[in-house]
């Protein structure tokens, strides 16, 4: 599965994004997707969650409340809504992706997933 990641630029700081991610020629069906993002000099970290189901979902302390995840499995792409967006939210936003058996899990860990996206560069100014 190949993922592809898009909707990241510039905004100003206190606005909102939308980044989806959508595979390349195969289905999300059943596959548990998350979103991490790196900054320069930082290592790679989790933001949310989401279950194939879209039932269950997680997010990082750090951007519950601000962040929220969905999935539309008829148009086969997921979605970040990035609201109050901070300059520390700047970074290289990555969209993942594992087959799940149960379709209300997530999962936080990076090693949990399979395929990755590319992803798209998110840059919040003050």
């Amino acid at each position: 599965v190949q993922l592809v990641e898009s909707g990241g630029g510039l905004v100003q700081a206190g606005g909102s994004l939308r980044l989806s991610c959508a595979p390349s020629g195969r289905t999300l069906s059943r596959y548990a997707v998350g979103w991490f993002r790196q900054s320069p000099g930082e290592e790679r970290e989790f933001v949310g969650a989401i279950s194939w189901s879209g039932g269950s979902s997680y997010y990082a302390d750090d951007v519950k409340g601000r962040f929220t995840i969905s999935r539309d499995n008829a148009k086969n792409t997921v979605y970040l809504q990035m609201n109050s967006l901070r300059p520390e939210d700047t970074a290289v936003y990555y969209c993942a992706a594992v087959r799940s058996a149960n379709s209300n899990y997530y999962y936080t860990n990076s090693g949990s997933y399979t395929y990755w996206g590319q992803g798209t560069l998110v840059t919040v100014s003050s």
